[in-house]
C-alpha cells in the first residue's frame, strides 16, 4: 500500500499536466481565445497520513474531470492545461504558490484547492483581489457568499447544509438529546454553530456543542461533559488522526452511544481499514454511521459517477473516499458557463452564469448530482434527499458498499 501510496505522489508531483488534446502554449499572453485554459490545481502531494490521500484523490478527480471535458471539446473552446502545485497542507505555502502563479505572467483562469479549509481561508482574498474564478471544497463561515467572494464556487455544501441534513436524520431515527463535538477548524467551529441550530430547527433538544483543538491527542473531557448532559446521540466533526483521537477517547469512558460522523468523518479511510491500520470492524465503529453523498456509495446504475471513477482509477490507486473528488465537477460547470456566456475570458461573466439554473441542469457532474448556485448563495445548495447515511465499510475505488470490495 505504502509503495502504491509513494508511486502515485511522484506521479503527481509533476508540477505541470498539460492533458490529453491540449492545444497552445503556455508562452502565449494568458486568457486569449486561443490558448489553453489554465487550471491551478493545489493539494498535499507531499504530505501525510489523510491529508496526503485526500490531496491525491482530489488531484485524480481534476485529471479526470480536465480529460473529460477535453475530450467533449474543451471549455470555450479551449483545451485544458491542468497545473499541479505541492502546497503541503499548509496554508501559508498554499499562499506562495498562488502568488508566484500570478506573477509570473500566466495567472490561472480557474483555481482548485483539496483543503482543508485553512487553505481555503487564506487563498480566497488573493484569488479576489487578482479576479480569478475558483472552486473551493473546504468550505468557510463566508466562502459561498458571493458579497465577499463574487468569483468563488463551493463545491462541498458548507457547514449549513450538512448540519442540516444530519438535524433531520437524528429526528427520523427519534434521537432526543443530541450532542455535538467538533473540531477547532475553520470548518469544524462554523459546523458547530449550524449544527446546534439545524437541531433546534427540527425539534431534537440539544445537550451542548464542545470544541476541541484538533492539535489535541485526547477528547475525554469534551466527551466527558456531554456524557454528564445525558445525551443519548452524538454528532461528531474529525478529519484524520484527530478521529482515531477521539474514537480512542470514546472507548475511555466506555460510553456506547450511536454516532454520526459528519463528511469529515467519512474523508477519513481510517474508518475504513482493518486494524491495526484503521478502526473498521473494531468496537470504535459498531454504533457509527457516516453522512455521504451518492457518488461515494456505490450504484451500478450511476453510468456518471461510474465513468469519473473508471477514469479516476486509470490514472493511479484511488486512496481515499471519493467524497473528495470534489473536484472533478467544476470542468462540466464552466464548460457549461461558457457555452452560455460563448467565451471563456471573462471570469465575472462566467461567475454569472453560473448562478444560472438553466446553466447548472445543462452542465456534466458527477460528484454531485445538481448544483443551485444562485446570486445570493455560492453554495451547492443540495435540497433535501441527497445526503446518505451509511456505516463504515471497506472501500473500492473510493467508494463505500461495493460488494466485491
Amino acid at each position: 500500500m505504502k509503495n502504491r501510496h509513494a508511486a502515485l505522489v511522484a506521479a503527481l508531483a509533476v508540477s505541470a499536466v498539460a492533458l490529453a488534446g491540449c492545444s497552445g502554449s503556455t508562452s502565449e499572453a494568458e486568457n486569449t481565445a486561443d490558448g489553453p485554459y489554465r487550471v491551478l490545481i493545489t493539494g498535499a502531494v507531499s504530505g501525510q497520513g489523510a491529508l496526503a490521500a485526500n490531496s491525491q484523490t482530489s488531484i485524480l478527480a481534476a485529471k479526470a474531470g480536465a480529460e473529460a471535458v477535453n475530450a467533449a471539446g474543451g471549455i470555450g473552446g479551449r483545451q485544458v492545461e491542468l497545473t499541479v502545485v505541492d502546497d503541503g497542507g499548509d496554508a501559508t505555502k498554499a499562499v506562495s504558490n498562488l502568488r508566484e502563479a500570478v506573477a509570473s505572467g500566466k495567472k490561472p483562469d480557474l483555481y482548485l484547492n483539496s483543503g482543508p479549509s485553512t487553505v481555503s481561508a487564506a487563498t480566497l482574498p488573493i484569488l479576489k483581489q487578482n479576479k480569478i474564478l475558483s472552486f473551493n471544497v473546504g468550505p468557510t463561515e463566508n466562502s459561498s457568499n458571493p458579497k465577499d467572494f463574487p468569483l468563488n464556487f463551493d463545491l462541498s455544501p458548507g457547514p449549513a447544509d450538512n448540519a442540516a441534513a444530519i438535524a433531520s436524520y437524528a429526528k427520523s431515527k427519534n434521537y432526543q438529546q443530541v450532542g455535538v463535538i467538533h473540531g477547532s477548524s475553520a470548518y469544524g467551529e462554523v459546523f458547530g454553530k449550524a449544527m446546534t441550530s439545524a437541531l433546534a430547527a427540527e425539534g431534537v433538544s440539544a445537550t451542548g456543542s464542545e470544541e476541541y483543538d484538533i492539535a489535541a491527542l485526547d477528547m475525554t473531557a469534551q466527551l466527558q461533559s456531554l456524557k454528564n448532559k445525558g445525551t443519548q446521540a452524538l454528532v461528531v466533526d474529525a478529519y484524520g488522526a484527530p478521529l482515531g483521537y477521539l474514537l480512542t477517547s470514546l472507548q475511555r469512558l466506555d460510553w456506547n452511544i450511536p454516532l454520526i460522523g459528519n463528511t469529515s468523518v467519512a474523508g477519513t479511510a481510517l474508518v475504513a481499514k482493518p486494524a491495526p491500520e484503521g478502526v473498521l470492524g473494531t468496537p470504535a465503529t459498531a454504533n457509527l454511521v457516516m453522512q455521504m453523498y451518492p457518488s461515494t456509495v456505490f450504484d451500478a446504475n450511476d453510468s456518471a459517477v461510474n465513468a469519473m471513477v473508471d477514469s479516476m482509477a486509470a490514472k493511479g490507486q484511488i486512496p481515499s473516499t471519493l467524497i473528495l473528488a470534489d473536484n472533478y465537477d467544476p470542468f462540466g460547470l464552466v464548460a457549461a458557463a461558457a457555452e452560455k456566456v460563448g467565451s471563456s475570458g471573462d471570469p465575472q461573466k462566467l461567475a454569472e452564469a453560473l448562478e444560472n439554473q438553466e446553466v447548472l441542469d445543462n452542465a456534466k457532474t458527477a460528484f454531485l448530482p445538481r448544483y443551485h448556485y444562485s446570486a445570493e448563495s455560492h453554495a451547492p445548495n443540495l435540497g433535501d434527499g441527497v445526503n446518505k447515511f451509511v456505516p463504515p465499510s471497506k472501500l473500492l475505488n473510493g467508494q463505500y458498499g461495493n460488494p466485491a470490495a
